[in-house]
């Protein structure tokens, strides 16, 4: 028990705690951040690099009535910890539990669920306009975000609506020097010369007056105040780029110096318009293991700290569909100069390391801009590369217009990578990527592909290579499998059967056939004979191959790892009234029209009745039911 954590019901707590209390505080904190990663993976040194900006900002402010939004999401273990929740805290990111990104159903203190970056600042612009417009301009509005998320494209929409608006608004720019993997592009390079002015030069002189009147809150700083008056005196320039745009610049401080940042804040609340601070943070700061490699304790394995050493518990070594994804875009880039692979910011998640290694100059990281990766490529494809664009699925959502304007209507060869499509797991709602389907098959030019298996992986990244239109490629966050028997060779809208049954048939999507394929067993063992086939494309569809398999007679099953609504099972349903095939024994698996929690995936899956005994179960109830013409229905618990 953490004997300051475990009384805190409410961060209003913390504007009676004494500079000390603070700081032993912050040690609670990273205690606690330790013994969660004990026995699951969890971000984590985003979250060490924040303890005590986050201890800070609750000190001087009331976020009951005042505004917080945490960009991105994934750094709000300490702001939970803090707002009443350490009790339950053991239960982050498992089903029913805490969410890794805040909840707004969990708090009052979370106002945005924040699994994206570069949002904040726009939301709390509309807050502050809002309260304003409500009559309520003594609540503060504050946004932090990260150097990471700073060069989306959003920011600066945001930063120059601000500067126009000129309303009382704190941007907290927390600069730590890395997204998940370090930073990169000309503001990484901006912010690193204004860290290596370690005092404040653009501050003017009436923020300076206002500075000395605040009471000190930890050590003396006369001799910082003397220090940032002679860089005015100097007259340099550090921060004019946020200036000219009508906010007002102040720093670069210490971000793990809670005296020094409690200053600061109480000494911004008294200025009008908009205000970015600039805090130096150190990603992993307090477990050296994580600020030696932050890269790698972003989402780290589940460990024991052992007297500040981390010992890494044992895990199976088996390979996920990313692992061939990866091989196969590096094969592609040995075979031919033109291939190239971008990706945004997720260098590490998409395993990409190696190929960035060993082909820099094709290889593109072009920060937390997705749209832009989008774009940028269908510049190469039109200047005859073939390049690669390696994206989460719920990240690309970002560039769906650069989808459409960009590559789908120029007809432009460019290859997009879909990782963690389907059930994320743990990280929940903002990151379960199941809409891609949906909206990639609306693009006329687009073909959209799932592999059923890490053969299936390795053939679509062959083909989608030399195919002349756009193509996207959607896995899952999940061990690869391979299956049985001998393959059909990825051809353009062409399905693999797998085996035909008499009773009915399972077309299956992507990243369930295997899941198909164990329910087929199942009922076989039972005496029910059920076909399964590896769609492999939601567009263009195997037609010959879905009007076979509903004119046999028997039921035919859809089963994808996505949304119901526009998805696989649609577009058969689609093509079945376009040739005028009964419908009536038709029956679609995949995700219901909501948002689905964060739990282990393969609890997600039994929930909602995608895993094997899920779909022999719907198996089951269809071989049995009457054959009166029904309309279609769509399963999803």
């Amino acid at each position: 028990m953490h004997k300051l954590l475990s009384k805190i019901d409410s961060a209003e707590t913390l504007r009676s705690f004494s500079l000390g209390q603070l700081n032993e505080l912050g040690d609670e904190i990273r205690d606690v951040l330790c013994n969660l990663l004990s026995d699951r993976t969890a971000h984590f040194a985003s979250n060490l690099g924040v303890v005590e900006l986050c201890l800070a900002l609750h000190s001087v402010f009331d976020f009951r009535r005042d505004r917080l939004i945490w960009d991105t999401g994934h750094q709000i273990y300490p702001h939970k910890l803090v707002t009443g929740r350490y009790h339950e805290f053991k239960s982050m990111r498992v089903k029913g539990g805490l969410m890794g990104y805040p909840n707004p159903n969990e708090s009052e203190y979370d106002l945005f669920m924040t699994g994206h970056a570069g949002s904040s600042v726009s939301t709390m612009l509309g807050l502050r306009s809002g309260d304003d417009l409500n009559g309520e301009p003594d609540r503060y509005a504050v946004a932090v975000i990260g150097d990471g998320a700073f060069p989306s494209g959003i920011v600066y929409e945001a930063l120059n609506n601000a500067g126009g608006m000129k309303k009382k608004l704190l941007i907290v720019l927390n600069d730590n020097r890395m997204s998940i993997c370090p930073r990169v592009g000309g503001m990484a390079d901006y912010l690193d010369r204004l860290r290596t002015n370690p005092f404040y030069t653009g501050l003017k002189s009436e923020i300076a007056k206002a500075l000395n009147r605040v009471p000190l809150l930890g050590d003396p700083t006369e001799r910082l105040l003397a220090q940032l008056k002679e860089g005015i005196k100097a007259g340099l320039h550090g921060g004019m780029l946020f200036e000219d745009l009508g906010i007002r610049y102040i720093g670069p401080i210490d971000g793990h110096n809670i005296g020094v940042m409690r200053k600061y804040l109480e000494m911004v609340k008294t200025q009008e318009g908009p205000v970015l601070l600039h805090v130096v943070t150190e990603k992993g700061h307090g477990f050296q293991p994580a600020a030696d490699d932050p890269v790698f304790f972003h989402t780290p394995p589940a460990f024991e700290n052992d007297n500040g050493k981390a010992v890494h518990k044992k895990k199976g070594g088996s390979k996920v569909f990313t692992d061939f994804a990866s091989q196969a875009i590096r094969t592609q880039m040995r075979r031919s100069a033109q291939v190239t692979v971008m990706t945004a910011a997720m260098c590490q998640g998409n395993k990409l390391e190696t190929i960035r290694d060993e082909f820099p100059d094709r290889f593109f990281d072009t920060g937390i801009c997705e749209s832009h990766a989008v774009a940028f490529a269908a510049g190469q494809a039109k200047a005859g590369l073939r390049p690669i664009v390696d994206i989460y699925s719920t990240f690309l959502q970002r560039s769906y217009d650069q989808i459409f304007q960009e590559v789908a209507l120029q007809d432009l060869p460019v290859v997009l990578m879909m990782d963690r499509a389907g059930l994320t797991g743990p990280d929940g709602p903002t990151h379960h990527g199941v809409f891609d389907i949906g909206y990639m098959r609306l693009f006329p030019n687009m073909v959209v592909m799932a592999p059923g298996d890490a053969f299936d992986m390795t053939a679509m990244v062959d083909f989608a290579i030399q195919h002349p239109h756009p193509c996207s490629l959607r896995y899952p966050k999940a061990t690869a499998s391979v299956l049985p028997g001998e393959r059909a060779p990825v051809e353009l809208g062409k399905a693999e059967v797998l085996q035909w049954g008499a009773a009915g048939t399972i077309l299956a999507c992507g990243s369930l056939v295997a899941e198909s394929l164990a329910a087929a067993e199942m009922l076989r063992e039972e005496g029910l004979d059920v076909g399964v086939v590896n769609a492999r494309f939601a567009k263009p569809l195997d037609r010959e191959i879905v009007q076979r398999a509903i004119d046999q007679g028997g039921f035919v099953i859809t089963v994808e790892e996505g949304a119901l609504m526009g998805g696989f099972g649609s577009a058969v349903l689609e093509l079945a009234n376009q040739e005028g095939l009964a419908t009536h024994n038709i029956r679609r698996l995949g995700i219901p029209d909501q948002f689905v929690e964060h739990a282990d995936r393969g609890e997600l899956l039994v929930d909602l009745g995608l895993d094997a005994a899920g779909i022999a179960r719907t198996c089951r109830e269809l071989s049995s039911a009457p054959t009166t013409a029904n309309p279609p229905q769509e399963v999803g618990h």
